[in-house]
C-alpha cells in the first residue's frame, strides 16, 4: 500500500503549458516578510528557498509578490510595481536560481491587497467598492472603489510583473485571486457592489481575474505556467460560493490556466488557516465520502474534476502519502499544496517520498487551545488576535530558516505574536524613511 502511495506522489505532471514537474508535491505560497524597506528579495530569501527546494518538492510558489506598494498584504512583502533596473532584477534572479536548486520550480506569486491592506500601511486602500472589512479593533480602513482607468492600470501592473518573473528566471507565475485580496474582492458580492462591467453578474466580477490571465498569457507566451489561486468559497452568507468557483474554473480552463489551486476563505472568515472566523460559519455541503478525509477543500476539487479538464491543486490538512495519493488516484487531483509542515520541518516532504513518512504537526503552534485568557472567548476580537497569533508562530520559523538558524518549535504563538508586533513596526518605520529619501 505505502509503496503504491509513493508511486502516485513520485509521478511526473505535465502541465498544458508543456512544464514538466518532477513529482506532485508543490511548496503553498506562505507569505515571508523577509524583504528589506526597499521592498525586494534578499539573500535571505535565496537561503530560505534553496532550503525547500532541496526538501523535495516539485514547485515552490513565493509568498506574495506585491503589483502595488501602497497595498501591502503585510509588512516585509517583496513590492514588484515598477519597471526593476538591473540591480533590482539581479535581486530576483537570484532568488530564482535559488528557489530552482535540485529540479524544483519557482513560480512568483502576484497579488495586490486591496481592502485587506492594514490601516498603518495605507489609511486610503482601493478596492472594489467602498464595503469595509466586518473586523473589530480598527487596523483595516474603509476603502474606496477603484475607477476604470485604475483598473486597467492594475491589470497591465500584473502583466508586467509576470514578465520580469520570466525574464529573471520564474519558470511561472500564481494569480492570487483567494482569500478575500482583490482579485477575490472582485469576485465576491458581499465586497462587489459595483453596478459597471466589473461588478453586478459573476461574469462581470470575474472580469478582473480573465483579463489578467489574458494578460498575462500574452506578456510571456505558452510556454510559461500561470496558475491561480481560486477559493472554493468564501464561507460566508450570501458571498461566492461553489458554483460560482465551477463556473470561474471552466471559463479559466478556456483562458489557458495550467494549473488551478482551491482553497477558501477571506479574513473575515480564515477557512485557509483552519481558524474560526467573527461569525458562524456559511454551511457547505460536501459528499458524504470526503467529510472524513485530510483536506480541507479536496471535496469541492473532486467535484469539479469532471469538468474542469485543468489540473486542479488542493492545499490544507494532508499529512499521510495514503491521503494524497488517494485524492489523486481517486478524485483526479494532480498535486498537493504542502504550507505549514514545511516550516517546522523544510525537509519533511524528501522523508515522505523516499519512506512514506507522516507530515508533522506542530501543537505549539496553537498556544493554549483555550485560548489567551484561559477560556472560549466569544470576543470577535480575541478571535482575532488569536489567529494572528497562530500565524505569527509559523512566520518566526519562516525567519530561522532564512537566517539559516534552526527550527524551534517549542515556543507557543503568543510570544511569537508580541515578537511579530515588534518587528513590523520597526519595518514600518525604516520602510518610511525609505520612501521618504528615495523622493529626494
Amino acid at each position: 500500500m505505502k509503496t503504491g502511495c509513493l508511486e502516485v506522489l513520485n509521478r511526473p505532471l505535465k502541465l498544458p503549458c508543456g512544464l514538466v514537474l518532477k513529482n506532485r508535491l508543490v511548496k503553498a505560497a506562505m507569505t515571508e516578510g523577509l524583504a528589506g524597506p526597499d521592498g525586494l528579495p534578499n539573500e535571505k530569501h535565496a537561503r530560505l528557498y534553496r532550503t525547500w527546494a532541496e526538501g523535495g518538492i516539485a514547485v515552490s510558489i513565493t509568498g506574495n509578490v506585491m503589483i502595488d506598494g501602497s497595498h501591502l498584504e503585510r509588512p516585509g512583502n517583496v513590492i514588484l510595481d515598477h519597471p526593476p533596473d538591473e540591480s533590482e532584477r539581479a535581486a530576483f534572479r537570484a532568488w530564482a536560481e535559488a528557489g530552482s536548486a535540485e529540479g524544483c520550480q519557482m513560480w512568483m506569486q502576484l497579488s495586490h491587497s486591496g481592502r485587506q491592506t492594514q490601516k498603518r500601511v495605507n489609511p486610503y486602500p482601493k478596492s472594489a467598492s467602498d464595503v469595509a472589512l466586518r473586523l473589530p479593533g480598527g487596523q483595516f480602513a474603509k476603502p474606496s472603489p477603484l475607477t476604470g482607468d485604475e483598473i486597467s492600470g492594475l491589470i497591465e501592473r500584473f502583466a508586467a510583473a509576470a514578465l520580469v518573473a520570466k525574464e529573471c528566471g520564474f519558470s511561472g507565475v500564481q494569480i492570487h485571486g483567494a482569500h478575500g485580496y482583490l482579485i477575490s474582492q472582485f469576485l465576491s458580492p458581499l465586497s462587489n457592489r459595483r453596478t459597471d462591467e466589473w461588478g453586478g453578474s459573476l461574469e462581470n466580477r470575474a472580469r478582473l481575474l480573465r483579463s489578467v490571465v489574458s494578460v498575462v498569457r500574452a506578456k510571456v507566451g505558452s510556454d510559461f505556467a500561470i496558475s491561480v489561486k481560486l477559493n472554493s468559497s468564501d464561507f460566508q452568507k450570501g458571498g461566492f460560493g461553489p458554483e460560482d468557483a465551477n463556473q470561474v474554473v471552466a471559463w479559466l480552463r478556456d483562458d489557458g490556466v495550467d494549473l488551478v489551486e482551491l482553497s477558501g476563505g477571506t479574513y473575515e472568515q480564515p477557512k485557509m488557516l483552519q481558524l474560526e472566523g467573527i461569525e458562524p460559519q456559511e454551511e457547505i455541503k460536501v459528499r458524504a465520502s470526503t467529510r472524513e478525509r485530510e483536506s480541507y477543500f479536496q471535496s469541492f476539487a473532486a467535484d469539479l474534476k469532471e469538468t474542469a479538464a485543468v489540473p486542479l491543486m488542493v492545499t490544507g490538512g494532508f499529512r499521510t502519502a495514503a491521503g494524497m495519493a488517494d485524492a489523486i488516484s481517486e478524485d483526479g487531483i494532480s498535486a498537493i499544496g504542502v504550507g505549514r509542515p514545511m516550516c517546522g520541518d523544510p525537509n519533511c516532504v524528501k522523508k515522505m517520498l523516499a519512506g512514506g513518512q507522516d507530515l508533522p504537526r506542530f501543537e505549539n503552534a496553537l498556544g493554549n487551545p483555550r485560548g489567551f485568557f484561559g477560556i472560549h472567548s466569544p470576543l470577535k476580537l480575541v478571535k482575532i488576535v488569536s489567529s494572528f497569533a497562530v500565524m505569527a508562530w509559523y512566520y518566526d520559523q519562516i525567519v530561522l530558516m532564512a537566517e539559516g538558524r534552526e527550527n524551534d518549535t517549542d515556543t507557543h504563538s503568543f510570544t511569537r505574536f508580541l515578537a511579530l508586533q515588534n518587528r513590523e513596526a520597526l519595518w514600518m518605520k525604516a520602510r518610511k524613511n525609505w520612501l521618504a529619501a528615495a523622493r529626494k
